[in-house]
């Protein structure tokens, strides 16, 4: 079975480290924890805000981590081993979340309130910039004279 390219037009060059990142974006499909993307306003740039519900996890069992431009957030509850539980419906779990960052994307900060771990991002506007390229000429190549 061959793979299909997405990014294989001749007009899109040098993105083959965005194809990657899709692969890496659809084999993370792990529903747990639930967690919003919202557009934040701001006055430049742009900022986005991700909330996850991560009731139960303390501030020292939750890491949030960005590697390689990707914002990756880990949670892991100690088992409580001096409690004795008749019933026990509320499971210590694991957890890694992650999300592919484009260029230029700052994580501002994490903050941890009522079961919510909320990380804040911010795209400033990016410089818009010209370039002229200079058009050099080629010499002529002379003309090679045949053998009769």
């Amino acid at each position: 079975m061959t793979r299909v390219m997405q990014f294989n037009s001749p007009f899109l060059l040098g993105f083959d480290e965005m194809e990657r990142l899709l692969e890496r974006v659809a084999k993370a499909s792990d529903g747990y924890p639930p967690y919003n993307v919202e557009q934040v306003s701001a006055e430049t740039g742009e900022r986005l805000r991700i909330t996850l519900a991560v009731a139960g996890f303390s501030r020292d069992e939750l890491s949030v981590t960005v590697e390689e431009n990707q914002l990756v957030i880990r949670g892991r509850q100690r088992e409580e081993t001096d409690r004795t539980y008749l019933h026990r419906g509320i499971a210590a779990r694991q957890f890694q979340r992650s999300f592919v960052l484009a260029d230029g994307i700052v994580v501002r900060g994490a903050t941890l309130e009522n079961g919510l771990l909320m990380i804040d991002l911010e795209k400033p506007e990016p410089k818009r910039t010209t370039r002229t390229i200079d058009i050099s000429e080629a010499a002529p190549e002379p003309l090679s004279r045949s053998a009769d």
